[in-house]
């Protein structure tokens, strides 16, 4: 269906650019990492984005992508979202507030695909 393929192109442009944004700025946003390695794992989420994108537009391994972007966004959530809805700068805990709620509704959109992809690959292996 059409709709489904333009659906799955417009969920994934974002965490296409969000991709591209970490492998180009990963020294910057090291610093946000709640944990040792910094840089290192800026352009492994970026690289997994990216292959998330490609798998959920091609269908290719699209329900395992889809949960493993969907736990990306729940460990966004957990270790660097949710902290910052507990800072007392106003500011912090304005970006955290939307970041919160932005991660949350993507980690839904995720499982809705996930769950797409999943009866998809019920349907196929019940006409084999």
């Amino acid at each position: 269906m059409l709709t489904g393929i333009v659906g799955r192109i417009l969920f994934t442009i974002p965490f296409l650019g969000f991709g591209v944004r970490h492998l180009m700025y990963a020294s910057g946003m090291a610093g946000m990492v709640p944990i040792p390695g910094g840089a290192i794992w800026v352009y492994l989420t970026g690289i997994a984005m990216i292959a998330a994108s490609i798998a959920a537009i091609s269908g290719w391994q699209g329900k395992n992508a889809m949960l493993l972007l969907a736990l990306l966004l729940l460990i966004y959530v957990v270790t660097i979202q949710f902290p910052a809805l507990l800072s007392s700068d106003p500011m912090i805990k304005m970006g955290g507030t939307v970041s919160f709620y932005k991660d949350l509704g993507l980690m839904g959109g995720a499982l809705i695909l996930a769950g797409v992809f999943a009866a998809k690959e019920k349907k196929a292996g019940a006409a084999s």
